[in-house]
């Protein structure tokens, strides 16, 4: 094996373009694992840690490809990266393309003075930096890059409500505005429905239920998954929430969260009671939801959500949660195909959202996971690497990404996890979510059903697959097509992430 690198002088690319040609890399024959990234001095510290070398060379502007497999294929990665790198842009773009190079926001306003929205990709410790500069040519921002300081970010939000901006982020990964996907992001028809989500993957899976339903949305925002933590105070969900209220094409609104503190949680819904339009909320496993609130209607899980907000606008009666009794139906004869031996969920997530409501399901169960990002009653996992017991894990996370792209763009470590799961004899229940839209992997299952057949015919435990695929199917990535393949394979599908984890969760709760 050998390791090769070559850094590209002044070559900016976004976070996204770096992951998504990590992952072509990755897929070489005889390359063991490639790592494209920005050359600052926290990402070569990253790949030193992965086994690259301590003798990367860069500067923060550089681009950084770092490979390690047989000599060949590092050649061949090094000269496709460099293709890739340096090929000219498509010019049947429908005349959209700048006409030179951009260097900064101030030529991107010369050049299209129309822009009112900037979408910074760039390493988290310029981030903010970059943010003010937007922020003070008038521009709001969707902040994609992560790893800003919770300091850093209430300055930028707090100078953005002094300027009548918004700020979407740090570390916000979807959003549709004036219905253009942004980051990971779902094809969904336009339509009455406004969204304001601190979570990524909980903002697709309800806009997608959304159009699943026949509605659309309006504007989906993100706000970035600190935005309700006690120092920032929920400033984005706020200006989301005003600025969906003043918007005509907006008729009913959909807030969701992990729980805000009691104060910060308080104080949304008493602005959102006074807003004369229904808001659903969702505090993702939040107790308090029995308050009586004008106009404010709460949901259990993240589709249901979408569900009572389309019966909202069509004037229909709220529909209940029924994804206990969604899982009775399905669970029939499945247990008698488990050893007495299979007792644990193994859940492998892309999604941290989903991971998230996946364990507060267990929970309602009476399971206690493990994870690497418990909820509060949960287990810290003693090496993320390996699962033990019951073990919900978010390979989303910072442990499982540095150095590599994120599981929606390259399922390939989700593959690998799946298949360790799947070959441990206590498992009772691989559970996992396939994620698609604009940004995801172009081919989902590559490996997947490999795998899932591979278990099938070389043991003689089979833990039952269980999975929920996130998308539409105006999506790249067909949804009904993904469906009918994992169902080809003799994986049972769930129509959302809750009914998923509550068909796992009851399944093993009923093993004894």
């Amino acid at each position: 094996m050998v390791i090769k690198y070559k850094a590209f002088e002044n070559l900016y690319q976004d976070s996204v373009s770096l992951m998504q040609l990590s992952s072509q890399l990755n897929k070489i024959d005889g390359i063991q694992e490639a790592s494209v990234v920005m050359g600052t001095e926290a990402n070569l510290s990253r790949m030193a840690d992965a086994g690259f070398g301590s003798d990367i060379i860069a500067k923060p502007n550089d681009l950084v490809i770092a490979v390690k497999g047989h000599e060949d294929a590092c050649n061949e990665a090094i000269e496709h990266a460099q293709d890739a790198l340096t090929a000219k842009p498509d010019e049947g773009d429908n005349g959209q393309q700048f006409s030179q190079p951009l260097t900064s926001f101030s030529l991107g306003l010369e050049q299209h003075p129309e822009a009112n929205l900037a979408l910074i990709s760039v390493p988290g410790e310029y981030a903010a930096a970059e943010a003010m500069k937007a922020l003070n040519l008038g521009l709001n921002v969707m902040m994609f890059s992560d790893n800003v300081s919770l300091d850093s970010e209430r300055k930028i939000k707090e100078l953005a409500l002094k300027k009548d901006l918004m700020v979407m982020g740090p570390d916000c990964g979807t959003a549709i505005i004036n219905g253009v996907p942004l980051g990971f992001a779902n094809v969904v028809r336009r339509g009455a429905i406004g969204v304001v989500a601190a979570s990524g993957t909980g903002l697709q899976e309800a806009t997608c239920r959304i159009h699943q339903l026949g509605e659309g949305v309006s504007q989906a925002m993100g706000t970035g998954g600190h935005d309700l933590h006690q120092e920032i105070g929920g400033i984005s969900m706020f200006q989301g929430l005003y600025a969906l209220a003043d918007d005509p094409d907006t008729h009913v609104i959909v807030l969701i969260s992990k729980p805000p503190s009691t104060e910060i949680a308080e104080h949304i819904l008493a602005v959102a009671s006074q807003i004369n339009k229904p808001v659903v909320v969702n505090f993702l496993g939040a107790t308090n939801t029995d308050a009586q609130l004008n106009n404010v209607h709460f949901a259990d899980t993240l589709v249901h959500s979408a569900e009572v907000a389309v019966a909202i606008l069509r004037n229909e009666n709220i529909p209940s949660l029924n994804c206990q009794s969604n899982a009775q139906k399905e669970l029939g004869n499945i247990t008698q195909s488990l050893n007495t031996t299979q007792r644990y969920i193994r859940g492998v997530f892309a999604g941290g959202t989903f991971c998230y409501e996946a364990q507060i399901i267990a929970g309602q169960y009476g399971l206690q996971v493990y994870s690497n990002t418990p909820m509060q009653g949960n287990k810290l996992l003693d090496d993320v690497w390996t699962s033990e017991q019951h073990t919900i894990i978010d390979l989303g996370d910072d442990a499982f990404t540095q150095g590599r792209p994120h599981p929606m763009i390259d399922p390939t470590l989700r593959n690998q996890r799946i298949l360790q799961d799947a070959q441990d004899p206590e498992t009772a229940v691989v559970l996992f979510d396939v994620v698609l839209g604009y940004g995801a992997s172009e081919h989902p299952l590559s490996d997947l059903l490999t795998v899932i057949n591979q278990v099938r015919n070389d043991q003689s435990l089979t833990p039952v697959f269980i999975a929920h695929v996130c998308g539409t199917d105006s999506d790249p990535q067909s949804r009904d097509l993904i469906r009918q393949s994992l169902v080809n394979a003799g994986v049972l599908i769930a129509d959302s992430n809750a009914d998923a984890a509550h068909l796992a969760a009851l399944l093993v709760s009923q093993l004894g």
